[in-house]
């Protein structure tokens, strides 16, 4: 059942519903990690294939609140390692670019639709250190393989480029490794800088939703209950 269709009443009233069905002890855990959670900071993540950095990455991203990522699939199938995840991709909300053979144009301009401005991790004659990034506007961190790096349309397509220090003799970091140095840089300072880096009361309505459905058994027959009682 399509959840973002309905009207924020039904949602308000679905989330209550629902949340009766979770432990109390979950029910406080949802309410502290949803109070954190931010969609001013989003991941795009191009034609990863390794399982464990797909993995990693998610887990990172759970762990520092980073609701929404984006998964571009070109070439390679977007698979997780489920002892790496831990669980992380049910925390989180995934948007799959897999219609075309090459799908980074639709998930870039997507996420510029939205008010993004659309940051590069590759180094770039004009690229900044992580913390020197501005946050005056949302940010979508792209990341590419660790081969080949990002496509030469998504650089294309960049508005900004962002290189993590270094100073050793290995050219770069593994990419699950710079996605979490990358996202705790900026969401150390995105919680201390920005004024609305929160999600919205509706946001965090439909992210709750999501959350107790993903943890009572039989979450469907949950649903048609509560739809059929209305």
């Amino acid at each position: 059942m399509e959840i973002q269709g309905l009207d924020n009443t039904t949602k308000k009233n679905l989330l209550s519903f629902l949340i009766e069905f979770v432990t109390d002890e979950r029910k406080q855990r949802f309410l502290d990690v949803v109070e954190k959670r931010t969609k001013y900071i989003t991941i795009a993540l191009e034609d990863i294939f390794q399982p464990h950095n797909a993995s990693a990455v998610l887990r990172s991203c759970d762990c520092f609140g980073i609701q929404n990522v984006h998964i571009i699939e070109n070439k390679f199938k977007y698979n997780v390692n489920p002892d790496v995840a831990l669980g992380s991709p049910k925390w989180l909300d995934l948007f799959r670019y897999d219609n075309t053979e090459f799908n980074t144009i639709e998930c870039l301009t997507k996420l510029k639709n939205d008010g993004y401005r659309i940051i590069a991790t590759t180094p770039h004659k004009n690229d900044c250190l992580i913390d020197e990034m501005p946050l005056d506007n949302k940010i979508a961190l792209v990341f590419g393989t660790e081969l080949n790096g990002l496509t030469e349309k998504a650089i294309q397509m960049a508005d900004g480029f962002v290189k993590i220090p270094m100073y050793g003799f290995t050219e770069s970091y593994n990419i699950s490794v710079s996605a979490a140095l990358s996202l705790y840089e900026l969401t150390k300072r995105l919680r201390t800088s920005v004024s609305d880096w929160e999600l919205t009361p509706e946001e965090k309505t439909d992210v709750l939703i999501k959350w107790c459905l993903n943890s009572v058994n039989k979450s469907d027959m949950l649903l048609r209950k509560f739809f059929n009682k209305k």
